[in-house]
């Protein structure tokens, strides 16, 4: 049996029998040769690696002449130079969150590695390598962070035990320390890089001793982003950076309508432009993140190729979605869910809890499509030859392109090599590799590299898109104002119908976070109205948590204002009445966060005429963010002043990246609260670009105070956990501040 099947079968038996997300490590040793060949890594020193599919850690020597056939398919590795450089390889997606600083540091802080001599190296896309590298669901450091502590820890050991054989003394005798090994009884000290080889040669350990907490040096701080200063002077690749001879430029017009297709075409004028060389039709790949259809144009340079776009006379047949309009759905989806729905869950007697109820209160929240409008819009180059597929893109799955292409060419998903650039925001939008489908179908019909950029304008009109929603809550409470019984009803068209478009309402599995909120009311029932979609429905950040914690928050804050309660205790009373044993870590870390936010803000003082603060508390990827918004509210002008935002997401590796992560958020939170909103009329996008789709400017940038929880828990999600909670915050606001309250998100849309 090979390697490779050995492999994959202790892959399968330890995600069977790992519960908890957080990989086991085993350690391996394997032939120089072929990590040699595997990694591209030419020379000597020492090599550690680890599979994050449970798996393996496997290093070897620097002169191996061993001849094994085994194949070293790690995860991450390490490669320590004998100059004593240190590249540390990063298998998800850099998008701007920080993952190539965060988790190489955490490599670097066990291998007691000197930051400065640390090269951070992005991994092409290679699920043997680096298992899935799908970007997404803030889930990187959670399944990450142990394994790399782990890969960092051996390779620190197998160094103290290269000294300790150059000195003869006991390993019990030497200890690293910033990239030396030092003898404790002379102070000698040796390099890492003198140490390299010789430590390649050296025991693998099977257990490395991880580092307490107390003996941290990188993770937990502030540390710096490993690529900042190309950043701050524009030298970082990103993928529509990419270059290369020979490379032609395409861009692209699709049907404005999801399932419209294409009537007629004149190519004519466009083929009369300077420069241009082709223009090609694309036929719809019937697969999840394959393209919908469309029409390019290749030429010299993008610009050209846009203008050519501009020439084209094009007649579509828009299909069964031409008459979506957003603002009549929106209505119906608020008519189906203040009427009976199909039922999701129900425990308790809420019939009963609402019959004897002393007041009971019902409110209906609402929200529109979103754009993920990341500033980078898609982008990729593509080469495809005849017996190979070269790809380069910024993409937060090159799993899903190599699945996609290889349908597409009929080739085997191994033969497609996608290298992974940086990608300039993404925030979802990129996990989808149509963009990438399109441009190997222009390479393999022109015969030359690609490189495909949509436009702004296309990539607003023609994207996958944050449900629009409807959510109608009703609650009753008794003669102490405690709540008795809680009804949630939703409607939104969910992202399953991207693979089922015969869907029609979200299912169960949707509302999973609605059923198991740690308010974890006695007498509840949830349940799903109709929402069939009408467009491409995609992950966008912080996914179904923006609308349901908008939800649950706003009703808290209303539910408080009838029973004459402040918010902060209506809301701890309400954790407090959960009884569900296994609820109570989620309750106490919501409390916890919900008090640090309230006091950090000094909610509850008195404020000047037209001011308030608003505080709301929202668990999701694991985490648990609360935040209070300070506002001053003049007739329809709304100021942010301040923020206090507060975060358990266990333990931080970078608190500089946390603290931008959760000022990140706010800016996302603030946008989509206030402004962001994409409208169809006759079934196509109204918004085109950012001065009808307004992001928030610097101009309007409140004061952001980022509160950490110092905790020993596990880590758990970071990216996506903080934009939930902004929007019911700023509304609670709001109404403290004027007595007005907002239900329908955004605030204030443009009319367009």
């Amino acid at each position: 049996m090979s390697l490779e099947t050995i492999l994959k079968q202790l892959n399968k038996t330890a995600d069977d029998n790992n519960q908890t997300g957080i990989p086991n490590v085993v350690l391996h040793n394997i032939s120089r040769r072929d990590f040699l060949k595997t990694a591209g890594i030419v020379g000597t020193g020492l090599m550690v690696g680890i599979t994050l599919s449970d798996v393996a850690i496997a290093h070897e020597t620097g002169h191996s002449t061993d001849s094994t056939d085994e194949i070293f398919s790690p995860n991450a590795f390490i490669h320590l130079s004998e100059n004593g450089d240190t590249v540390i390889y990063c298998g998800r997606c850099e998008m701007g969150q920080g993952i190539s600083t965060a988790l190489p540091s955490a490599v670097a802080d066990e291998m007691e590695a000197d930051w400065a001599k640390v090269i951070v190296k992005q991994g092409d896309g290679d699920a043997d390598k680096y298992g899935s590298q799908a970007t997404g669901g803030s889930a990187s450091i959670r399944k990450m962070f142990q394994p790399m502590r782990e890969a960092g820890a051996a390779a620190k050991e197998m160094l103290v035990f290269a000294a300790a054989s150059v000195w003869r003394t006991s390993v019990d005798n030497c200890y690293a320390e910033n990239h030396f090994v030092i003898n404790k009884i002379n102070q000698q000290k040796l390099s890492y890089g003198e140490l390299a080889t010789l430590a390649g040669k050296s025991p693998v350990p099977q257990k490395p001793r991880l580092k307490t907490k107390e003996e941290y040096r990188y993770i937990g701080k502030a540390l710096d982003r490993h690529d900042q200063d190309e950043v701050v002077v524009g030298q970082r690749t990103y993928g529509v950076d990419t270059k290369m001879p020979g490379l032609k430029y395409a861009a692209i017009v699709h049907c404005p309508v999801l399932g419209g297709k294409l009537k007629s075409l004149d190519k004519s004028a466009a083929l009369k432009l300077q420069g241009v060389s082709a223009v090609v039709e694309i036929d719809r790949l019937n697969v999840p993140f394959g393209s919908i259809g469309g029409v390019a144009v290749v030429a010299d340079n993008t610009w050209t190729a846009q203008q050519g776009v501009k020439k084209l006379k094009i007649e579509w047949d828009l299909g069964p979605n031409k008459a979506y309009d957003t603002q009549q759905y929106k209505q119906q989806l608020v008519k189906n869910v203040e009427q009976p729905a199909q039922l999701v869950t129900e425990r308790g007697d809420l019939n009963k809890a609402f019959d004897e109820a002393a007041v009971k209160v019902s409110a209906t929240y609402t929200g529109g499509h979103l754009s993920h409008a990341p500033i980078e819009p898609n982008a990729s180059v593509v080469w495809v030859q005849k017996d190979s597929c070269e790809v380069w893109a910024s993409t937060q799955s090159p799993g899903d392109i190599q699945k996609v292409l290889a349908g597409y060419l009929k080739r085997q998903e191994k033969d497609i090599v996608v290298h992974v650039m940086m990608a300039g925001g993404a925030f979802g939008r990129k996990f989808k590799c149509d963009y990438v489908h399109e441009a190997a179908v222009i390479s393999q019909k022109i015969n030359a590299p690609v490189q495909l950029i949509w436009s702004r304008e296309e990539d607003m009109r023609t994207g996958y898109y944050h449900s629009i929603n409807a959510q109608h809550l009703e609650a009753s409470l008794d003669e102490n104002g405690q709540v008795t019984g809680w009804l949630h009803r939703a409607a939104f068209p969910a992202i399953g119908s991207l693979f089922n478009p015969k869907l029609d309402r979200a299912d169960a599995g949707s509302l999973k976070d609605v059923d198991r909120h740690p308010f974890a009311i006695k007498n509840f029932r949830s349940e799903s109205g109709e929402a069939i979609a009408h467009t491409r429905i995609g992950w966008y950040r912080a996914v179904y948590a923006i609308f349901y914690g908008f939800a649950f928050s706003s009703f808290a804050d209303e539910l408080a204002h009838k029973a004459g309660k402040d918010t902060l205790s209506f809301i701890n009373e309400i954790f407090d009445n959960n009884r569900d044993p296994k609820q109570q870590e989620q309750v106490k870390r919501s409390k916890e966060v919900l008090a640090l936010a309230a006091k950090s803000a000094s909610f509850g003082r008195k404020l000047p005429k037209g001011e308030g603060i608003g505080i709301a508390v929202h668990y999701s990827f694991r985490s648990y963010v609360a935040m209070a918004v300070h506002v001053k509210v003049d007739g329809d002008d709304i100021k942010v002043l301040n923020v206090d935002c507060a975060i358990d997401c266990g333990q931080i590796l970078n608190r500089d990246g946390a603290t931008a992560q959760m000022e990140g958020a706010v800016v996302m939170g603030m946008s989509l609260a206030l402004s962001t909103e994409v409208t169809f009329r006759e079934g196509a996008v109204v918004n085109s670009n950012f001065h009808n789709y307004p992001v928030m400017r610097i101009t309007d940038m409140p004061n952001v105070r980022v509160h950490i929880v110092d905790s020993d828990e596990s880590p758990t999600g970071l990216g996506e956990p903080g934009v939930a909670p902004f929007a019911p915050a700023l509304t609670n606001a709001i109404f403290a501040a004027s007595g007005k309250r907002y239900r329908d998100l955004p605030i204030k849309p443009l009319a367009v």
